[in-house]
């Protein structure tokens, strides 16, 4: 909403996306670095704080951070906007597959039968 401008589409600007990102960018900076110097421990820790975001990103989604697949509701859009479905787990989300949320274990329904009496004739 800068200028009086207002998305009329849900951009996904989550703290998750913005902090995963900006770790991500130093890690290729890092990379970059290590490319230009060619040295070898440069390039592992650049990949390590590349990996370092990625974690990050998802950590801060499975704490509410992030946003679940797909559009929300425009009320939802603003960035400090904490997601609450985050810990049943999003469906058709891998992270949250990933982490053992969001299944939803077939509940199986077993029907209690009822005993059967069964009578028998002992006479003839």
């Amino acid at each position: 909403m800068w200028g009086g401008y207002v998305s009329q589409y849900d951009e996904g600007h989550t703290v998750a996306g913005w902090t995963g990102c900006a770790v991500a960018t130093i890690g290729c900076v890092v990379l970059g670095l290590g490319v230009v110097t060619a040295s070898v421990p440069v390039l592992a820790v650049g990949g390590a704080v590349v990996l370092l975001g990625l974690l990050v990103t998802w950590a801060l989604h499975l704490a509410g951070w992030g946003k679940p697949p797909g559009r929300r509701p425009r009320e939802q859009w603003g960035m400090r906007t904490r997601d609450l479905s985050a810990r049943d787990g999003h469906p058709g989300c891998v992270g949250c597959r990933l982490a053992g949320r969001g299944r939803r274990a077939a509940a199986l329904v077993v029907a209690a039968a009822e005993p059967e009496v069964v009578t028998v004739d002992a006479g003839g």
